[in-house]
């Protein structure tokens, strides 16, 4: 895949190294001249010193081409106006971060996919890693949706019982989605036969936060 990825901060970065360990062909756009040297540097991929919120720039990173553009910038506006020049040149998949929620709605009009302030997203984890440490791998989506993993114990209300069967008592809320189940080191889709036992590992879906009571409730 062709790729632009404007900024190249903290989540740029990660984003960077993610692209080019699975061999995608990456262009960044940096206008710090310090950290796009830095960048260049330390990957084989094309690294460009310049404003992205010019169509010219944007042109020389290879927009004919692109399959898509990635604005990872810490301002709204910049990566507004990159988006913005983004759908104009026609790149077929624009995606941005929005450090303001409020701000979502002008990228939607522009039919941009967007990750909405992920330094809440961060916080988030983090407050629940904390908090609530029987929870793992907890990701908030972008309307407030809650997707996470539980490990199962004897005590389980689950154990020994089907999904179907867990849904029909209520042990499993209507909020809530039991989506796959990683046994003895293999994961499979949960279907409403799938019994669960100890030791599973459950990834679930849910509408709304889990209660603390639902959490226990499900972990034993």
């Amino acid at each position: 895949m062709y790729m632009i990825i404007v900024g190249a901060g903290s989540i740029g970065l990660s984003l960077i190294e993610i692209a080019a360990k699975e061999k995608n062909n990456v262009v960044v756009i940096e206008s710090n001249p310090e950290r796009a040297r830095d960048i260049s540097n330390k990957f084989d991929i094309t690294v460009l010193n310049g404003n992205a919120t010019l169509a010219e720039t944007l042109r020389e990173a290879g927009s004919e081409r692109a399959d898509a553009l990635i604005a990872t910038t810490s301002d709204d506006a910049v990566n507004l106006m990159v988006v913005s020049i983004a759908e104009q040149l026609k790149i077929p998949s624009i995606v941005s971060i929005v450090n303001g929620k409020d701000h979502a709605e002008f990228f939607n009009r522009l039919g941009a996919n967007v990750m909405e302030n992920p330094e809440e997203v961060v916080a988030n984890h983090l407050y629940t890693a904390v908090k609530r440490p029987k929870v793992k791998d907890f990701t908030i989506l972008s309307q407030g949706d809650q997707v996470f993993r539980i490990a199962v114990k004897t005590e389980s209300a689950l154990v020994g019982k089907s999904f179907a069967e867990c849904v029909n008592r209520d042990i499993v809320p209507s909020s809530m989605s039991v989506i796959a189940v990683e046994r003895e080191g293999k994961r499979q889709i949960v279907t409403p036969e799938t019994i669960f036992a100890p030791d599973d590992v459950l990834t679930l879906f849910s509408l709304e936060r889990a209660s603390d009571e639902i959490i226990d409730k499900l972990t034993g």
